[in-house]
Formats: structure tokens, sequence, C-alpha cells
């Protein structure tokens, strides 16, 4: 196995244009990586290795006017400590603490969460809920973006091509300053446990009290991570310190309607809607 390690943006451009002939992968923190390859080990792969890369735009977390942009390689931590997330985006914040230990947290990266396209990734939840963009850099230095919603396809896909590379997130602005921002996971130890059951909600609320803009993503409950649309619409223009009993099961309805769940060793299909309407409802 080659390990080629990049220094600048060019190096790496040039890296993936002279290997589409060859399997490679990209690598950062390799906490999903190094796994992957002990169960199924591959002689011939070559690892293009991007923790070493020197460019901002993947590295680091940067406020360029109605987005604030997040480097693919920046680490849970960083999101944790970064009083620019923190301050604005707290369900993202909540989806970084719920990634496996501090030590782990230290070296995985928001572009392996989100390039490994688990419907249980953690951050990649939250992010779907922020309505979180995409942007994609492929070998000739073009880029395109894309709603990280769409962008995993399914389990363990994404619109990725072979001479792409996730360069970094976009997550637009808040347009309000009141907030009702979280995330909810439900598994049998918490952190360190992949989840039974995700919720990631993100509403911003204005000066009367209305919910201005809802974000809502739901993970472990469907082959993607869905952003629940009609829940979130559902939720739009209404007070939040007013909802009904009524409404708050009309919107826990709203969101099962996203969850098509299957039934495995943690945890069975049934329980998984039960789980999701009651968190859904107490939001």
């Amino acid at each position: 196995m080659d390990v080629i390690n990049p220094k600048t943006t060019e190096d790496l451009l040039t890296f993936i244009s002279e290997n589409q002939d060859s399997d490679f992968r990209f690598g950062a923190g390799y906490t999903d990586l190094l796994l992957e390859l002990k169960e199924n080990p591959q002689l011939d792969l070559k690892i293009i290795n991007l923790a070493q890369l020197n460019d901002t735009m993947f590295n680091d977390i940067i406020d360029y006017g109605d987005y604030i942009h997040v480097g693919a390689n920046v680490t849970a931590q960083e999101l944790i400590e970064t009083t620019l997330i923190s301050s604005n985006y707290p369900t993202l914040v909540e989806s970084a603490e719920s990634v496996a230990s501090v030590q782990i947290r230290n070296v995985a990266t928001i572009g392996g969460n989100i390039c490994t396209a688990s419907p249980s990734g953690d951050m990649s939840c939250a992010l779907i809920s922020l309505q979180s963009i995409c942007e994609i850099l492929n070998s000739k230095g073009e880029l395109r973006e894309e709603y990280l919603c769409d962008f995993i396809q399914g389990v363990r896909k994404t619109s990725l091509a072979k001479n792409e590379v996730l360069r970094n997130v976009k997550i637009p602005k808040n347009i309000t300053d009141q907030l009702h921002s979280g995330f909810v996971k439900i598994g049998t130890r918490n952190s360190m446990e992949i989840s039974i059951v995700s919720l990631a909600y993100h509403l911003q609320i204005n000066e009367l009290g209305k919910i201005e803009k809802a974000g809502v993503s739901i993970g472990s409950v469907s082959p993607r991570i869905p952003f629940t649309e009609a829940a979130c619409t559902y939720l739009q223009g209404k007070i939040y310190n007013d909802l009904t009993s009524e409404e708050r099961k009309e919107f826990a309805e709203k969101v099962l309607g996203f969850a098509t769940p299957i039934s495995d060793i943690r945890a069975s299909d049934w329980y998984r809607k039960e789980v999701l309407y009651n968190i859904s409802r107490e939001l």
C-alpha cells in the first residue's frame, strides 16, 4: 500500500489526475478507514493523505459573507472549541460531542464523517439540518456545489466522482438571533455507541416568538439522512412556545413520514419508529 502526501492543493489535484487508473482512497483522520482496511486489506490500494495539506479552504473554519465555511479536515474537537460554531450552531456542536471519545474527536474529520456516508453519521445529520452545501473540487481545479442531503446518496455512497474531492462545507448564516437548536442521540452507551435513532434540529425564532426557519434531520432510520422538509414547513410561522400537544403530534407524524428503518442487532424497525416519534414530539 502506497501513501501519497500532497502538501499543496496543486499537488493534490495532480495526484488525483495521475491516479485515475489506480485504486485510491482519501485519508485524513483515519478513524473509519483504518478499521475498514483492517477488515478488508487492499494491498494495491493507494492512500492520498489529506492530513498534511496546507490549504485554509480544507483546514479552517472561515466566515464568508452569508456562509460559514468548514474545511473537510476540520476535526470534531475543533468544531466544539470554535466560538463561531458553538454560538451559531448548537446542533453541530452537540453532534460533534457525541462522536466516540475525546481521543477520536481530536482526529475524526468532518469530511470523513460525510464521505463515509453512514445513515448514523452524527455530524452529517446536524449539517443536513442546517441545510449545508458541499463544495467539491475536481482534478482540473473546477468547483461544484451540492446540498449535503443530495451529496449522500445511500449507505456508503456519495455523488463524488473519482476525479473529485470534498473541500469544505458551507453552512448558511442564521437569520435570527434566538435559536432552539440541538442534537438528540439514542444509543445504549451514548457517544461510544452508534445511534439507534438520532434527530438534529435547528429552529430560528424571530422577536415575536415565531419560527422563522426550521431545519430538522433524522439519522439511523433510512439509507440516507433525510432533511424532513414537510415537517420543517409545518413549523414555520408557528409560535414555538405556544405549540399545542396536537401540533407537536402532527409534527412528529410528518417527521416519521421520512423514516424507513430496518430491524438489526441494535433495534427493531418498530422500536426505531416509536423512539423517533417520541423525541420528535418533545422537540
